[in-house]
């Protein structure tokens, strides 16, 4: 084919879709591997992790998962015991992102050969995901993760190495800011576990070594887990919060009563409004002990309405927890029921996609209740 046939053809695909909302955000994972593209399963072998409490400990399993059957996880993927460097996989999660509407993909993001503790690194992994996001019209954004050692010095240097090195791409996801700056947006995870005084060194504009009104200035996006971070995340200059967690009750942030209160705290102090919902939550298959955070998906109506109580809040962002964080069971990515020796739930009685096009529809309300709050 031709290139400009091939592009006829991109183009009518992509007509197919629903316009993709860019104020509604999606965590994504590129840990998982498989021996076709990294030479063994990374992260589809999760091991079952010991609860704190020895006593406790002894009563659960403690064994790695052996993938493709049996996987660290409580659903299976349509999609396999995939690889996420897999270039028609990446292809694939850009059609199920704009089947459900998203517009930014926030990518689980550690420096250049680092990872966490059960993966391999993945930042070489970014330029092929910007590539194929571009060509489906869907942005990337980056969720810095609490890399080993992580302080004000190397997060100014790795916050510089992301712009240097993503920040001219066509895909990478920029927000123009009340005072009209188009600006990366950064969603920092576990930003608790550095002080104020260590995130003013870098987000205060009164610092000798801040990095604001520089040319790796951007909204700086912290994780609101317990009431009291609320002191914390203005005296450490941060832009904005965001929640993550998908369990209603389980943190002061993800707790829905609570979200109100939040918007009024966000609009005093001048922040960017972050909520993340989630479709449910299980992660019984990585940590067996933990069925009290458990949240039943219910069909569905779990995700409906922690999508209707967030936009009650008005929130100036929607971020799904998640497309395919599949350990903690918040994936909205299709799955398919799997029999076997492991025991998976499934999405029955509905399809594999049921949790893009509930998304989808949600993205539709949201983006019509948005434009009603500028009015």
């Amino acid at each position: 084919m031709t290139d400009s046939a091939q592009s006829d053809k991109l183009e009518a695909a992509l007509r197919k879709f629903p316009p993709p909302n860019y104020y509604l955000h999606a965590f994504y994972y590129t840990w998982y591997g498989n021996p076709k593209f990294d030479g063994k399963y990374i992260h589809w072998d999760h091991p079952q992790l010991p609860h704190w409490d020895l006593k406790v400990a002894q009563g659960y399993p403690q064994a790695r998962h052996v993938p493709p059957e049996d996987i660290g996880a409580n659903f299976y993927p349509s999609l396999g015991a995939y690889s996420s460097r897999d270039p028609s996989i990446i292809e694939s999660h850009m059609q199920q992102l704009r089947t459900a509407a998203i517009g930014v993909l926030v990518v689980s993001w550690y420096p250049p050969n680092m990872s966490d503790d059960n993966g391999e690194p993945t930042d070489d992994i970014v330029p092929l995901l910007m590539e194929v996001a571009h060509k489906y019209h869907v942005k990337v954004a980056f969720h810095i993760e609490p890399y080993k050692g992580r302080d004000e010095v190397n997060m100014l240097t790795n916050v510089k190495y992301i712009i240097d090195k993503y920040g001219d791409h066509p895909a990478f996801f920029k927000y123009r800011t009340n005072t009209g700056k188009l600006l990366p947006l950064i969603y920092v995870y576990d930003s608790y576990l550095m002080n104020s005084e260590q995130w003013g060194k870098l987000l205060k504009h009164t610092d000798s070594n801040s990095i604001r009104d520089t040319p790796y200035d951007a909204i700086f996006i912290a994780l609101l887990v317990e009431e009291k971070h609320k002191r914390d995340i203005l005296t450490a200059g941060f832009d904005g919060v965001y929640t993550y967690f998908a369990t209603n009750g389980f943190s002061y942030g993800s707790t829905q009563r609570n979200w109100d209160s939040l918007k009024a705290f966000c609009e005093d102090n001048n922040l960017i409004y972050i909520l993340s919902v989630g479709p449910g939550y299980i992660d019984t298959g990585v940590r067996p002990w933990n069925f009290q955070n458990t949240r039943n998906r219910i069909n569905g109506k779990y995700y409906e309405t922690s999508l209707s109580a967030a936009l009650q809040a008005r929130p100036d962002f929607i971020a799904i927890t998640s497309f395919n964080e599949w350990h903690e069971g918040t994936q909205i990515e299709m799955a398919i029921p799997k029999t076997g020796q492991t025991v998976y739930m499934d999405y029955l009685p509905n399809k594999p996609a049921i949790y893009l096009e509930i998304t989808r529809k949600w993205a539709a309300i949201f983006g019509g209740e948005r434009r009603k709050w500028q009015d």
